[in-house]
Parts: structure tokens; sequence; C-alpha cells
């Protein structure tokens, strides 16, 4: 397979997300773009046991092809990875602290300034809808506008990221800011920060973390 170092990457990563608690079991799926279509982890299957060839080969028709069926939350990257040409890939998870969150039907505000990650001044929590449904597709689809995450109700988690990397990274710092965020409610209410600074910190997030090349690096 030409792509068997992105399929081999894409276990990795899922057996990642595990290792991290972003996922328990089976639960959860991951998807990456690719020429045509994109790759997608197959339906309950454990991640320990995949192999490369697992991975499935979806289509933006809804079709697939390889020896596994896909996951059941096809239409859910699929209809993501449509309507988002800057996402190279799609995590969803049932991380303990979003999912809990999700379950209250709570979105995460803007308590601490690293919500800007997410591409805005909060994570939203989208409406809830059947799990495999375009209704879920169309549900997060609509909290994913100005996002690069959300929750899900009474159900999870996603992140966007343009790589594999970028998803990973995401997940782990919502699943980090949904933890915060529920321990300082078990006290209070948290202090949320105004518009006015979140549009500054949205601004600096712009250049958060970039380098320079080397000398004589364009």
């Amino acid at each position: 397979m030409e792509d068997r170092a992105l399929r081999e990457a894409m276990i990795t990563t899922a057996r990642k997300m595990n290792a991290a608690g972003l996922n328990q079991g089976t639960s959860g799926n991951l998807s990456v773009r690719v020429e045509g279509g994109f790759l997608l982890t197959p339906t309950g299957m454990d991640y320990d046991t995949l192999v490369p060839e697992d991975l499935v080969l979806m289509r933006f028709d809804g079709s697939h092809e390889g020896r596994r069926l896909p996951s059941s939350e096809w239409q859910l990257h699929r209809d993501i990875l449509a309507a988002r040409p800057e996402a190279g890939a799609v995590l969803h998870a049932h991380s303990m602290f979003c999912t809990t969150l999700a379950c209250l039907r709570r979105g995460i505000p803007a308590f601490h300034y690293m919500i800007s990650a997410a591409g805005g001044s909060d994570v939203r929590c989208a409406p809830y809808a059947t799990f495999g449904t375009a209704e879920l597709a169309k549900s997060a689809l609509a909290a994913l506008e100005g996002r690069k995450a959300c929750l899900l109700a009474n159900h999870g988690m996603l992140a966007l990221g343009k790589d594999l990397a970028g998803a990973f990274k995401l997940a782990v710092e919502v699943e980090t800011l949904a933890a915060m965020y529920w321990r300082a409610l078990q006290v209070g209410e948290p202090v949320i920060l105004d518009s006015a600074e979140m549009e500054r910190v949205i601004e600096k997030f712009k250049t958060y973390g970039q380098q320079p090349g080397p000398t004589g690096a364009k």
C-alpha cells in the first residue's frame, strides 16, 4: 500500500488515544484526509489488534473499500472533512471530562485563555443526536463553526487538525481544559474572561509557538 506509513501512523495515534485517557476500549474513531477521500478506523475493533489493512478507505459519496466495515461515525467524519478543507484529520473520543460536561449539555466557556487553542472564545456543546446519523453530523458542524473542537451532548468530543499530530494535540488540550473547568465548578462558578480579553488572546494565538527558521531560511 502506498499509504502504509500513514495507516501505521493512524494506528499509533489511535493507541495513544487510549494511553492518554482520551478513549476507553473501542470507543471513538479517527480519520485522515487522502487523495479522493479519507482513511477511517474500522467499527468495533480493539486498537491494539489493528494492522494497516484494517483501516477503511472512504470516499465522499459514502462508498468504501477494504476488508473491514467503517466506523459507525463515518458520516460525521465525511461531512466535517467535506465542509472544512483546512482540516486534514478528525479525532472523536469519549474522554472522561469532556463527556462529563457533554452529559450536562454544558460547553466550556473562556474560564482560561487556552480555550483559544480551539479557535474561539469557547468550546461549544452540540445538541444531542443519535450516534452514526446525519443529524449528528449536522449538529457537530454547527458547533464547529469558527472552531476546531466541540463537545457532543451525551456523547463525547471532536477535535480537528491539519494532520494527525495536530488533532491529537488539540484533543489532549481540550480534555485538559474540561478537567480544569469541571474541578473549578466543584468550588464555585469560575470567573469568565471577557470578550475583549479573548479577542486579544485569539490574536496572539495566530503567532503562538512559531519559531524563526535557521539563518538564511525563509
